[in-house]
């Protein structure tokens, strides 16, 4: 089973619902046959290249929110998150910036077969550290973390080697009609919008794998005997030898 997320990495519910989705994965009987990719959804081309701001003065001058506006909001995801086990979760005091360079840097961990442990890594170094994930150094550091060639990754971000597949990733969670992020592909037959909670998650995982994995059931006393890779023919029953 396939299961396909576009986030962006400051979205603070793209965090929760990453989070949501592992621990349905967790907790799907079938979780070992399970395929989780992380796609890239920018959403900060508003946010400068070369600095950041704090969240508060992002969402009152992007949004025009008031101070409590933004304490009803940030605190309430916030708590939500606590209570789904992630703490801390850091979403009103931390900083935004563009993630321009943080989506490439993680499709060059993906092509390099740490997709799932770089978009981990990722929120949690944003929203359990509060850490500045949008510059080189800081991302030259997550790299280490991650046994990644340090030179090899400097060189990918400085020359842009990942900035079209970033691109396309964000052109195609758009034509399969995605408005915001998270947004959740399960197996191709089922969209998901938001971050939806682990029970709903594990709920539809339990029902796709259903659909596509039929259980066959009073066959009698006649049908064959199958094993892990092969039918046996039933006692009695001749062979068309």
């Amino acid at each position: 089973m396939r299961i396909e997320i576009w986030a962006e990495v400051i979205c603070p519910w793209c965090g929760l619902g990453n989070h949501r989705l592992n621990r349905a994965v967790e907790q799907f009987e079938h979780g070992d046959e399970v395929e989780v990719i992380h796609r890239s959804f920018p959403l900060s081309d508003g946010f400068p290249t070369d600095s950041t701001i704090g969240v508060r003065e992002a969402l009152l001058h992007k949004h025009g929110m008031t101070g409590e506006q933004l304490e009803t909001m940030t605190r309430r995801i916030e708590a939500m998150a606590v209570q789904d086990g992630l703490s801390p979760y850091i979403v009103l005091n931390n900083q935004v910036g563009d993630t321009r360079l943080t989506h490439e840097f993680l499709a060059y961990a993906s092509a390099d077969g740490k997709n799932r442990a770089a978009w981990d890594a990722i929120f949690r170094a944003y929203f359990g550290q509060a850490r500045p994930i949008f510059g080189l150094d800081v991302l030259l550091e997550l790299a280490d973390e991650l046994g990644m060639e340090r030179e090899q990754t400097r060189r990918a971000l400085i020359e842009g080697r990942f900035r079209q597949q970033v691109h396309d990733e964000a052109r195609d969670a758009q034509r399969l009609g995605a408005t915001g992020a998270p947004f959740i592909v399960l197996d191709g037959r089922y969209a998901l919008s938001g971050a939806q909670d682990t029970a709903t998650l594990l709920e539809i995982l339990r029902k796709l794998w259903n659909e596509t994995h039929p259980s066959i059931s009073g066959a009698g006393g006649d049908a064959a005997i199958c094993g892990s890779d092969s039918c046996a023919v039933p006692a009695g029953q001749p062979t068309n030898a």
